[in-house]
């Protein structure tokens, strides 16, 4: 093909390539903006242009290409022919391989291999994790949430029962066996329950969170509620001792997997729906434990927690974010009569840090819950990194 039919073919191509990848550059822009005023994000028409821009490059470089080669000749069959009998003179036989060595009974002992000869593999993070020492309870996968990974166990509890507890590793978590990840307990609604068989949707949001940079890893622990009582979160509120991650949770979970301490240093604490309320009696009762707690949609009994905060020992104040949907009315009066009655409480209730987000809208009431839990992770990450007190 004549190099002037292949310049002016390359031309349009080049020309159409780079109005793609602005639109592109244009839009995500848009989005952008859009996720900092917590708008729907739709990312596919920045796909579809930014792979219309990047197939318009490929075949601009290979017409160029094209054109730069035409007319300067290829090597003709023959030459090819000669060139790799040239090759093969001289090859060594494939038969003739080199009979390795024998190796010392000693070092083969040391170096166990399988089969096939190679080295067995190295065990995954999560299995790595599970794997407990003498007297630690033992966590075994059950599912693979949100690029994560699950795993459940049964701690004894102080009546010699076990309790279920569930954790969740987030992606990549064994990538540093030296790296230690914050904490963040989910407080179940229901008696025996994990929070996350209530709202499952609940790794979703924190994985979002992480994948936009507005939050670092968690580990997850996900205690069952409390049995005893049709109503945990007021238990935790009347007796803080009574929490579903005790010391033993607390514990078992350090032994088993790479967490920062217990402690208000390293551990946050998150309720959702009908386990809000006790996210923010932990919270306001225990900051002794949670550096910071959030609660997303919830309904409060303000006057008893009021009550248990200011009859809580002194110590540094509570750091607690109440999220609601914009549109959820009933949740966000909830949220900012507790507010007040904190503000007028006395003793640590009027000491607590308690803000209020009200920004959150979206098209379902599921993607409102995934955009609030992302909010609470990015919040309790900002806590837990600027303490108070």
């Amino acid at each position: 093909m004549p190099r002037l039919v292949l310049v002016l073919l390359l031309l349009p191509v080049l020309l159409l390539g780079v109005r793609l990848a602005r639109s592109a550059v244009t839009r995500l822009r848009g989005e952008r903006a859009a996720q900092t005023y917590e708008l729907g994000v739709d990312l596919r028409p920045v796909l579809v242009r930014a792979g219309g821009a990047l197939l318009c490059g490929v075949c601009a470089t290979a017409l160029a290409v094209v054109a730069l080669l035409n007319g300067r000749g290829l090597p003709s069959a023959g030459n090819l022919r000669v060139t790799a009998a040239a090759g093969a003179v001289g090859a060594p036989d494939p038969a003739a391989r080199p009979v390795p060595a024998p190796v010392p009974a000693a070092a083969a002992a040391a170096s166990p291999v399988t089969a096939s000869g190679a080295s067995p593999a190295a065990p995954s993070a999560g299995a790595a994790a599970a794997s407990p020492s003498v007297g630690t309870p033992k966590f075994e996968t059950v599912g693979h949430p949100a690029e994560g990974e699950l795993l459940q166990g049964a701690v004894p509890g102080a009546d010699g029962r076990p309790r279920t507890v569930r954790v969740w590793l987030p992606a990549h978590y064994g990538d540093d066996p030296a790296a230690r990840f914050p904490v963040l307990v989910l407080h179940a609604a229901a008696p025996g329950r994990t929070a996350d068989a209530e709202v499952p949707d609940v790794f979703d949001g924190l994985t979002s969170a992480i994948k936009l940079g507005r939050a670092r890893p968690f580990v997850v622990v996900a205690p069952a509620g409390p049995t005893g009582t049709a109503h945990p979160c007021d238990l935790v509120a009347a007796a803080p001792q009574a929490l579903a991650d005790d010391a033993r949770i607390r514990a078992a979970v350090s032994a088993a997997f790479h967490t920062l301490p217990p402690g208000p240093q390293g551990w946050a604490t998150l309720g959702i729906d009908g386990g809000a309320p006790c996210a923010v009696a932990a919270g306001l009762t225990r900051p002794d434990l949670y550096g910071a707690a959030a609660a997303v949609s919830g309904r409060y009994d303000a006057p008893s927690l009021v009550q248990a905060a200011a009859d809580s020992p002194s110590g540094p104040p509570a750091q607690l974010l109440l999220a609601a949907a914009k549109d959820d009315t009933d949740g966000l009066a909830a949220a900012r009569r507790l507010q007040g009655a904190l503000h007028t409480g006395k003793g640590q209730a009027a000491r607590a840090v308690v803000k209020v987000s009200d920004v959150v809208q979206d098209y379902t009431p599921d993607r409102e819950r995934l955009r609030l839990v992302r909010l609470a992770a990015q919040y309790l990450v900002d806590a837990l990194a600027h303490p108070t007190g």
